[in-house]
This record gives structure tokens, sequence and C-alpha cells, in this order.
């Protein structure tokens, strides 16, 4: 206890995990929801802008959403979670990281897997507004691993956070890494990589004594973006460092608020060690959800409600 049995069985085509990985990043509808945004100046002089969406109660909850690798506030997973919450009496926060909100950031270093000094910055400009008795953050994939990782690195932090949900988390860096290098999961891969090239040769002009050409062309795979880049710019030796650093399933042990983890047995993006059943057996806090079906981020229910959306609200909204 507490391992969660799954209910969860979708319809044929979302049996695949593929098919509902790429049916809910790219062809599912995007739920209407109002997002008003917000910048936040961080400390070192950067920022990050928060979508904002409200429920019409004026609840004193806010749910604080964390996206994925080159997500955003916009994309239908963020969107989709917002909106069930919305209806539900919960004021959503949905975080674009730093160069995510269609603006480059001003700073060398940009966002990582583990990055968590960002987090407790909105989350400390949430709780100033003094609207909030009750914080939730919720993480998908990246997002659920840097706010595991913050969760259980800290002695303390606001009586405020009570519950936090990660959906399809990489809870080891490196394993992900390598589910991500596996033939299969070559688009995903390829896709990830023609975005941050991108944005690492539009860095380029503004850092051009940290970020050069001959650096620019080593960028042939994600591990070495992230040796390239995101290791030095963020203070690691090299990947590995910054992997095993980061991986927030280091962190599980100490967290000491309920958590839902909510990781589909067909997600090609996790390896092994991104299914903790003994963990989870093992303390009282972790609430582990594996079900059979639902890809990365996949978990198709209707086209206007996920399963994940559903879980998310019900663990949220339990005693």
């Amino acid at each position: 206890m507490p391992l969660i049995k799954s209910n969860y069985i979708p319809s044929f085509p979302f049996k695949n995990g593929h098919f509902s990985t790429i049916y809910s990043a790219k062809l599912r509808p995007s739920p209407g929801l109002i997002q008003q945004r917000e910048r936040l100046q961080l400390p070192d002089g950067d920022f990050v802008d928060i979508d904002w969406s409200f429920s019409k109660k004026a609840p004193p909850m806010v749910a604080i959403l964390l996206h994925g690798l080159e997500g955003n506030a916009q994309r239908t997973y963020m969107k989709g979670q917002a909106k069930i919450l919305n209806q539900n009496g919960w004021d959503v926060a949905a975080v674009n990281f730093r160069g995510c909100s269609g603006e480059a950031n001003l700073s060398y270093q940009s966002y990582n897997a583990g990055k968590t000094d960002d987090l407790e910055a909105v989350i400390n400009f949430i709780l100033k507004k003094n609207k909030y008795s009750e914080i939730a953050p919720v993480g998908f994939s990246l997002g659920g691993n840097l706010l595991l990782k913050y969760l259980g690195e800290r002695e303390s932090f606001p009586k405020e956070i009570k519950k936090a949900v990660a959906i399809s988390t990489p809870l080891s860096l490196k394993g992900s890494l390598e589910s991500l290098n596996e033939f299969s999961n070559w688009v995903y891969r390829n896709s990830f990589l023609i975005n941050l090239r991108k944005k690492y040769k539009a860095k380029m002009k503004d850092f051009p004594e940290k970020m050069t050409a001959s650096d620019y062309k080593k960028i042939t795979s994600l591990l070495e973006f992230d040796n390239v880049y995101t290791a030095p710019a963020h203070g690691f030796k090299d990947a590995f460092d910054y992997y095993e650093k980061n991986s927030s399933l280091q962190f599980l042990p100490k967290i000491k608020v309920p958590v839902f983890v909510l990781n589909a047995e067909n997600d090609s993006f996790l390896s092994s060690e991104c299914y903790p059943t003994d963990l989870a057996s093992k303390m009282k806090n972790l609430f582990l959800e594996t079900p059979k079906y639902g890809g990365h981020v996949g978990f198709h229910q209707t086209n206007k409600l996920y399963y994940s959306e559903t879980r998310t609200f019900e663990f949220l909204n339990s005693k």
C-alpha cells in the first residue's frame, strides 16, 4: 500500500501506446479555455510566464501545472487538466518554463528536469497573493520529475502544499533517455531534437562566448544536447551528472505529503525504474497507479475528458 489497482481500459485504438501518445499530442481537439498571462520576474533578472485560468467560485485552492520537455501552457494536456479543475472549484496557474512561452528567455540558462528554484519562485509568488490556503503542484513528464524532486529534496516547504500529482513521469532521467533512444521512438526523439537545436541556434547570437557554431554541430542527439548545453548552463559536469543528480526516484522516500504518480505500462518514454512498485508498497505517501494502457500523457477517455484529468481531480479532492 499504496499501490493502486487501475481500472483504465480505453477503446481499441488507444490501447496502442504510440497511437494514444501521438493522438493526444497532435490530434486531440484543444479544450476551450480562457487564460490570462502574468509575468514573474525571477531573482536573476530572467522571467517565466504564468497562464492563469479561474474557477467561477473564487476558491481558496490553486493548482500549479508544469509541462513537459519543450511544452507550454497551451498544450492540450495542460488545458484539459486546467479546465476540469476550474469546473470543480480550483484556480489554475499553468507555468511556462523559461523560454517556453513564445518569447526567448534572457539568461544563458533556461529550464531543465531538476531546476526547482524556479518552481520555488512561482510558489512564493502565488503565496504572496494571500488568496490560497491550498496549493497543488501537478506535473507532466519532465514537469512531474521537477515537482517530485522539489518535494523530496527539501526539509520543509509551504504548509499550503498538501498534495501533488505527477503524470507520465521519467523518474530515472538516464533510463528515460535510453528508452527514447530505441528505434521505435525515433519520431519523438527527432521532434524534441529539432526544437532544441532551433532554440540553441537562436540563443547563440546572445551568448556568442558560450555558444558556438562548432558546439551546435555536435548536437546530433538528446544526449549531446545535454552535454553541450543543459549540463554546462546549469552547473553540471556532463549529461550523466545532470541525470544522476536530478532524477526524482532518489527523492521519493523523503516526500512528506501524499503524491499520486500515474505511469502507463506502455509508455515508451519510460524505463523499468519509472515503476517503483516495491517502494510504493512500503511508503504511505506515494500512491502509484500503473495502468496497462495510456502511452505518454495519452490517457484517452473522451476528447473532452481524459482519465488522467479525472484521476488528478479525484486525488486532489480526496480526504
